[in-house]
């Protein structure tokens, strides 16, 4: 099943254009973004619900909607929705937003015979200055899940999807070059080696029939660098986890920067990510 260009510029342009920016300060910023996220989610006939929680005297809110509810194995796919500082966060986070909104569509069209539910949660508070404390978004919603953890497939994280052209791919250590491609027009499966079995099994799926080079990257020399977004929460809980990724900023020169527009966007390669990573969460 294809992913909509159209559908996945609306989703980026919303969030681009939104003023204020939607930082942990501008909470009503963050408000219309769950608004349209609980919108697009009832339009694909999912039921979303709000998880509200308390960071610092203040209420964010992760938001939720389910594939198939009444199954008890699960897959969880999520993104985070807030930026960091005043910027409009195009490929961080609008493009994994617009991808988690994209296949939750493509999966409710589709309607797959699968034997687990599919949970799309849309996190709060990734980025600074709660990135890495137990008041991320996706901390919160892993602590709810824990209790269930041996009947959790993993989670399968959309992080900066977006930014792609066909000059020189940076790599953080000179060995990489060796194995990876030259062009910046690759997707990465970015996970943690001990949850190898789980980021081979996602890779597997996605690469077959792409329309854009799959990569996978779990070594353990980059562990650091692969911990930089949502699956490190997870991870704290022992749920395998892993991101599809652009590679951030090793490639992206706009990260965090007012630079970060839709205009530096590739959405037919977005498309195509978004795409490939559907066979991962219906495949299992």
């Amino acid at each position: 099943m294809n992913a909509d260009q159209e559908k996945l510029y609306q989703h980026v342009e919303f969030l681009t254009t939104l003023r204020p920016f939607r930082n942990y300060k501008n909470l009503a910023s963050l408000e219309e973004v769950c608004v349209y996220l609980r919108n697009q989610f009832s339009e694909y006939g999912l039921d979303p619900i709000n998880q509200p929680y308390m960071a610092e005297g203040t209420e964010y809110k992760n938001v939720i909607a389910t594939y198939q509810p009444d199954k008890p194995k699960r897959m969880i796919v999520g993104a985070h929705y807030d930026v960091c500082g005043d910027q409009p966060g195009a490929d961080d986070n609008g493009s994994a937003i617009a991808g988690l909104l994209e296949s939750a569509r493509m999966v409710a069209e589709a309607s797959p015979e699968i034997d687990y539910r599919i949970d799309f949660v849309a996190f709060c508070l990734e980025e600074p200055p709660y990135f890495a404390t137990d008041l991320m978004g996706s901390f919160i919603h892993a602590k709810s899940v824990e209790q269930d953890r041996e009947n959790i497939i993993g989670l399968i994280n959309f992080e900066m999807i977006g930014y792609f052209h066909d000059g020189k791919q940076d790599y953080p250590f000179p060995w990489l070059v060796e194995h990876y491609p030259e062009q910046a027009n690759f997707i990465a499966v970015v996970g943690k080696h001990e949850y190898h079995e789980f980021n081979q099994k996602v890779y597997d799926l996605m690469r077959v029939d792409a329309d854009i080079d799959v990569q996978m990257i779990d070594d353990p020399m980059i562990e650091a660098l692969a911990s930089m977004s949502d699956q490190r929460s997870y991870w704290r809980l022992n749920i395998p986890a892993l991101m599809i990724n652009d590679t951030s900023f090793i490639r992206n020169p706009n990260y965090h920067q007012m630079s970060d527009d839709i205009d530096t966007l590739n959405f037919e390669k977005m498309a195509a990510a978004v795409g490939a990573t559907y066979k991962a969460i219906v495949g299992f």
